[in-house]
């Protein structure tokens, strides 16, 4: 298992350091090539002064807007990405991830909320976040009552539930907007998602949720391969079942929370990304979980390049482009659901 790992973290994390120097190098200010590698190679400390070869703003734009907007976007879908792997793991549903089980709609109520009544500084940086975890809690709690039947999770309708109590609450964030025109702009971003104004402090703020969140589902990937024989047979086998699901729902949420609170929604990443590295890999969740985590960088990072350059100078909405990719992978994936169910009825 390790050697597979190593091989496939190894190339999946070459694609990814690759895919990060292509999208810092592209982009609508005009800068050459060798002018943005550049400035960055003299910003590292051993490097000779450039003197007055570039300018302030050329600075600017490379080391504080495309490379915090880069790292940003490896940190965002890496947390995403695992986040739908917990989900799928602890469920055992491909079709979970934190978009259509209406958690990432939860955790953006919360932010608007903060947003629109001016309540996003209250406890610093960390208002937002923490109060999108809690909204995003309370969300997947009544996806899971309205899921049971009978005292038992259906996971048939599991998926539906998600996508009722996700349109309500997008009409609510919406309703939300309306209240206040003075942060309208603002609030909008959070339903399109986008990477666009932020900056090394929200790459900051994400990085330690992420390095916290990953160990940890690392260390429950053995459980959620046990998982799928179902609940009882993992815990025949030694699993203690509640724990696990609490722990892994948790950290999943959380992440799914703090790159909601610094890129809005942006959906389906959690789905597509999980399920392409199983289509890869297998379905070992100790391989699963941390290429995940790689697999969601690389995935966001290409779709944030293509939002800001398919239409430049203008911007796409980052949200627009992961729907356009995800909303026709998740019909696939129902139909061959269904054709998978009516082979074997």
């Amino acid at each position: 298992m390790r050697k597979k790992l190593y091989a496939y973290g190894g190339a999946a994390m070459l694609l990814l350091l690759a895919s990060m120097v292509i999208s810092l190098s592209i982009g609508s200010a005009g800068l050459a090539l060798k002018d943005v590698w550049g400035i960055l190679l003299h910003q590292l400390p051993w490097m000779p002064d450039a003197g007055t070869k570039w300018d302030a703003a050329e600075i600017a734009i490379v080391t504080q807007l495309r490379l915090s907007r880069v790292v940003l976007g490896v940190l965002v879908g890496a947390c995403l990405a695992l986040a739908g792997a917990g989900f799928q793991g602890v469920l055992r549903n491909p079709l979970a991830d934190p978009f259509t089980l209406g958690v990432a709609s939860g955790c953006s109520v919360g932010a608007a909320f903060m947003i629109v009544f001016g309540l996003q500084t209250a406890l610093g940086l960390w208002t937002v976040p923490l109060v999108a975890f809690a909204t995003g809690m309370v969300t997947l709690l009544i996806v899971f009552a309205l899921s049971r039947a009978r005292g038992a999770m259906n996971v048939e309708t599991l998926i539906l539930s998600g996508v009722i109590v996700q349109a309500f609450l997008g009409a609510l964030v919406s309703f939300l907007v309306t209240l206040s025109q003075n942060v309208v702009n603002e609030a909008m971003f959070w339903l399109m998602g986008s990477l666009s104004a932020r900056s090394w402090e929200h790459a900051k703020l994400v990085a330690p949720f992420l390095v916290v969140g990953l160990p940890v589902l690392i260390r429950y990937s053995q459980h959620l391969n046990l998982f799928v024989f179902g609940e009882r047979h993992a815990a025949h086998l030694g699993v203690n079942v509640e724990r696990t699901k609490l722990i892994v729902l948790l950290v999943s949420t959380l992440l799914t929370a703090v790159a909601v609170s610094v890129a809005g929604v942006v959906g389906f990443v959690g789905l597509v990304v999980p399920h392409l590295i199983r289509l890869i890999v297998g379905p070992d969740y100790r391989i699963i979980v941390p290429l995940s985590a790689i697999g969601g960088g690389f995935y966001l990072v290409w779709a944030d390049t293509l939002a800001r350059t398919a239409l430049s100078p203008k911007e796409i909405s980052l949200g627009i482009v992961t729907a356009l990719i995800g909303a026709p992978f998740f019909a696939y994936l129902l139909y061959r659901r269904k054709v998978l169910q009516g082979g074997a009825s």
